[in-house]
């Protein structure tokens, strides 16, 4: 995948804050409102026919992102930039013309297919929506879609509960190239599948954007399978991207000390070799009193007082290799060594 100059979509300081409701005493008493951070300036660019893969641990933020950017949730404030055009400034007509060429294939089939409806009128629903008229057109890009997940003519008249899982994310899939979309959003879309039938999605996933030149948003918490699907790799924490390169650089050199800590986690292949486990002390901090400067501070083993009171920019480091660490310069090259001035300190939250 090369890079072009001008990227399909850019994602511009996107910001979504949920306000969180009180009741009517507190409302008399002029309480101040808090918000959930879930997303809290996030800035990247995705290019055609790429993958980038979007990593983090639970709650980091990765499904809202993904969500706002196809304008499911709205964004508190940012723009969303698709094929040139602020999808976030666009209303009525417009933005039912731009959600055609953009899609989302969520986590679990289960809860994402209407166990009422039959597989033909879940694949016509897109069609329905978007007034795509004349039975054979139809008949056509029904029979296209299936055929292009592995799914025979025959499922078109049966529920999704006569389906396994992996099958009813095929239909998921299918239900999502339906309108011949540019871009999709795929939201852990084999975390609820037995490994083996995962194993066969993403290799499904794989043949379809060759196929179709599509580009994925592909969101996990899954390391190596973002490493085996994604050309670049952005890595989120408390609403931040801290990282974004390269997927081998990012897996192989981490910039930022939260990147290190998740790769570490990941269990070796083979149980005779024994990973190094980076161990970090403290929970993730909660979206609504997030700490000051770097979110990762209070957990990190380098920390020191400038990254409790100065919140790192993301910066390019090296060959489109970014971290948002004050001191990733010297972390790449060895020279950063441990410090428990702020370990020790407590939290300072705003």
């Amino acid at each position: 995948m090369s890079q072009q100059s001008s990227p399909l979509l850019e994602v511009k300081h996107l910001v979504k804050h949920f306000p969180i409701s009180y009741g009517s005493l507190d409302a008399f008493l002029k309480k101040q409102r808090k918000w959930v951070k879930a997303v809290d300036d996030v800035s990247f660019e995705l290019y055609s026919q790429e993958t980038l893969g979007l990593v983090g641990e639970s709650g980091s933020g990765k499904t809202t992102l993904g969500r706002a950017i196809l304008m499911l949730d709205p964004p508190t404030s940012g723009n969303v930039i698709f094929k040139g055009k602020n999808v976030s400034s666009l209303k009525g007509e417009e933005l039912r013309r731009i959600r055609r060429e953009v899609q989302i294939v969520f986590q679990n089939p289960d809860s994402s297919l209407n166990p009422r409806h039959k597989v033909k009128e879940i694949l016509e629903e897109p069609l329905n929506a978007f007034g795509v008229s004349g039975s054979k057109d139809r008949q056509a890009l029904l029979e296209n879609s299936l055929n292009t997940v592995g799914l025979s003519l025959e499922s078109l008249e049966r529920f999704p509960h006569q389906f396994s899982g992996g099958q009813r994310q095929r239909i998921a899939i299918a239900r999502a190239l339906i309108l011949n979309p540019n871009f999709i959003v795929l939201d852990e879309p084999t975390s609820a599948l037995d490994s083996s039938v995962q194993a066969q999605i993403l290799n499904l996933l794989r043949k379809i954007q060759e196929e179709f030149g599509l580009s994925y948003l592909f969101i996990s918490h899954n390391i190596n399978v973002v490493r085996y699907m994604a050309d670049r790799v952005a890595v989120m924490y408390a609403g931040k991207i801290v990282e974004i390169g390269n997927v081998r650089d990012v897996l192989e050199s981490p910039l930022h000390p939260y990147t290190s800590v998740l790769i570490s986690s990941v269990p070796a292949p083979d149980a005779s070799q024994k990973a190094e486990k980076i161990e970090v002390i403290g929970e993730t901090p909660s979206p609504v009193n997030v700490p000051t400067g770097c979110r990762f501070h209070p957990r990190c083993k380098y920390a020191e007082t400038v990254c409790g009171t100065s919140s790192p920019e993301l910066r390019e480091i090296g060959n489109g290799h970014w971290a948002a660490c004050h001191f990733a310069e010297d972390i790449s090259l060895g020279k950063k060594s441990i410090s428990r001035e702020l370990i020790e300190a407590p939290v300072q939250l705003q």
